[in-house]
């Protein structure tokens, strides 16, 4: 493969006319026309990392995600991919695993780099994420969470847990289990459920609230554990993730969903509809977010206007697995695990 220096000794010209020509620095039309008909002839290709690492700025934008096995993200980055090579940007991905130290080493890396401008999904924004972002000194947006010093890009989760609420109370269900995640998650372990209680709170039933992990193998352990205590009608997972252990334990537990219990979640992933039953869901347009969020972080990047926070609209998706309340309420004995009507 030929290099700058190849090209360079085959135009007759020094190195740095080279890199200043492929950087769309100034040189002589002359020199110009040289260095294209040379560079085509050869059919050179520049090492665009390379040159990242000696430029002061690049084409390319940092996009650390929770990790890689996310529906969301995954559908979240294919927007953003979309939006930057449109504006002629590139991306570059980190998986954090849910790890703090893992989206701040990610920050770090990507300074070193020279990235453009960074694009972060965090579960939530620490003391030392905020002073990592300054020290980067680097165009930020954040997606899914948000925080008053820094551009922010964010689901309308409020809105989606009042709306799951008023939803399952219009179903007649007056014992709602709420299955959410830890409340460090801002968006959704506190955001959704507090849309959800506040839609609760105005009518007269009995809701109670249990906490699992993301992890549709956690959220099943965690309800073949709960399912034998509860009396609850409904079960409102606060991701489809959650929603799916949950009808994956009930299906164990020989549990019919929706006539013996209803199941529902947030999220709209692909898979929710294809289970039997369909899953109701709140959906969310990750696919959007993500081109959204590659817009503004463009707009960041070229010194542009763009709010500090931008909401992206959800909307309930109503299936089979939510039913009317009926007169008859199953639970499941702890003994045997049969269905018993009472």
């Amino acid at each position: 493969m030929k290099t700058i220096a190849d090209i360079a000794k085959m135009a007759g010209v020094s190195k740095s006319t080279v890199s200043r020509y492929l950087n769309g620095g100034s040189v002589s039309d002359t020199t110009k026309k040289k260095l294209e008909r040379i560079i085509s002839e050869q059919k050179y290709v520049p090492n665009t990392f390379a040159q990242s690492l000696k430029a002061k700025k690049t084409a390319m934008i940092g996009t650390i995600v929770p990790r890689l096995d996310s529906f969301a993200a995954s559908q979240t980055m294919i927007g953003i991919d979309e939006s930057l090579r449109s504006h002629g940007y590139q991306m570059l991905i980190a998986s954090a695993n849910q790890e703090i130290a893992r989206e701040i080493e990610a920050i770090h890396n990507f300074a070193r780099q020279k990235v453009a401008g960074i694009i972060l999904m965090p579960a939530q924004i620490t003391k030392e994420h905020i002073s990592t972002f300054r020290d980067a000194d680097l165009p930020l947006l954040l997606v899914g969470q948000q925080h008053p010093s820094f551009p922010s890009l964010i689901h309308e989760d409020y809105e989606a847990g009042r709306m799951m609420g008023e939803y399952v109370l219009n179903q007649g269900h007056r014992h709602i289990l709420f299955l959410g995640v830890t409340e460090r998650d801002i968006a959704v372990g506190m955001e959704r459920k507090r849309g959800f209680q506040e839609a609760l709170a105005r009518h007269e039933c009995r809701a109670d609230y249990a906490e699992t992990s993301f992890r549709m193998q956690d959220a099943m352990k965690t309800a073949l554990h709960l399912l034998p205590q509860t009396e609850a009608t409904v079960i409102v997972g606060a991701t489809d993730n959650i929603a799916l252990g949950l009808i994956k334990a009930a299906h164990q537990l020989g549990l019919r969903i929706p006539l013996d219990l209803s199941i529902a979640g947030f999220g709209g992933y692909d898979t929710t509809e294809i289970v039997t039953p369909a899953l109701t869901t709140v959906t969310y347009n990750y696919l959007d977010i993500g081109k959204k969020a590659g817009e503004g972080i463009v707009q960041l990047v070229e010194e542009a206007d763009w709010d500090l926070l931008t909401t992206s609209p959800v909307e309930i998706s109503v299936r089979e697995s939510v039913d009317k309340k009926k007169d008859t309420v199953y639970s499941i004995t702890k003994e045997t695990g049969s269905n018993e009507g009472t």
